[in-house]
C-alpha cells in the first residue's frame, strides 16, 4: 500500500505521520463507506443525497485536515504535549502522543464534516449527531492508524 512518507521533514511528529497515511486512497475509501452509514442514518436522506453530503463532508475535512491535523498536532507537542513528556519522562513518540493525535483527528474531523452537515445540508444541531461523528471518524481514523501496524513506516 502506498502511503505519503513525511520521514524526509527534518522535524516529524506523530500528526505528521497519521496525515500521510489519512491521505491514502483506500484509507479515504474506507472512511466514505463508514461514514456514508452514519449520514444516512443522521440525515435521513436518500442513497444518493447521502452519497453528496458524506463525499462533500468528507473533501472538506480531507482539504482542512491537510493543514489543520499537522497544525493542532504541532501544536499539541509544544503545549500539553511538553509538559506530560516532561512530567512522566516520555517521548514525542509515546503512546499518550498517538492518543492525543488520534483523539484531536477524530475531533478535527468532526467539527468540520458536522459544519458541513448543519450548513450546507441543514442537518439540525444536535449533540447526539456530533457524538455519531465522532464515532465515525474514531472508526475512519482508526483504520489509518491500524495501517500503522500493517504497513510500519520505513525509511526510503
Amino acid at each position: 500500500m502506498k502511503f505519503s512518507n513525511p520521514v524526509f521533514a527534518n522535524f516529524v511528529w506523530a500528526a505528521l505521520f497519521l496525515e500521510g497515511r489519512l491521505l491514502a486512497i483506500p484509507i479515504i475509501l474506507a472512511g466514505l463507506v463508514i461514514e456514508f452509514f452514519f449520514v444516512r442514518r443522521l440525515t435521513g436522506f436518500n442513497v444518493k443525497r447521502s452519497i453528496v453530503a458524506d463525499v462533500t463532508m468528507n473533501a472538506a475535512s480531507l482539504l482542512l485536515g491537510i493543514v489543520l491535523i499537522p497544525l493542532v498536532g504541532l501544536a499539541w507537542e509544544f503545549s500539553a504535549g511538553v509538559l506530560l513528556y516532561e512530567q512522566f519522562n516520555i517521548g514525542s513518540f509515546s503512546y499518550v502522543a498517538w492518543t492525543a493525535t488520534f483523539i484531536l483527528a477524530v475531533l478535527i474531523n468532526a467539527v468540520i464534516e458536522n459544519f458541513v452537515l448543519r450548513r450546507i445540508f441543514k442537518l439540525e444541531k444536535t449533540k447526539a449527531s456530533f457524538r455519531w461523528l465522532c464515532v465515525a471518524n474514531a472508526l475512519s481514523v482508526g483504520i489509518a492508524f491500524a495501517s500503522f501496524w500493517f504497513f510500519p513506516i520505513k525509511n526510503s
